[in-house]
């Protein structure tokens, strides 16, 4: 299921990304990457902050519907 569907404050893991491969490599480079776990922290209009690692990242809604987790 895409990340954007994903519940708040639960470890998931990042399943697949599509992207193209510079996104993608921008995306590893912030820790979003495949086998990664990633938390969703809060949620607004489509737009998520997510903890990765020890770090908050903002993810806006196209990337979000691109980013799949189990």
């Amino acid at each position: 299921m895409p990340i954007l569907m994903a519940p708040m404050n639960q470890e998931l893991k990042i399943v697949k990304v599509l992207v193209d491969e510079k996104t993608k490599k921008h995306l590893e480079d912030m820790g979003i990457a495949v086998n990664g776990i990633i938390t969703v922290l809060s949620q607004s209009g489509g737009s998520l902050v997510c903890k990765v690692k020890d770090s908050r990242v903002a993810l806006d809604k196209s990337i979000c519907t691109k980013i799949f987790i189990a």
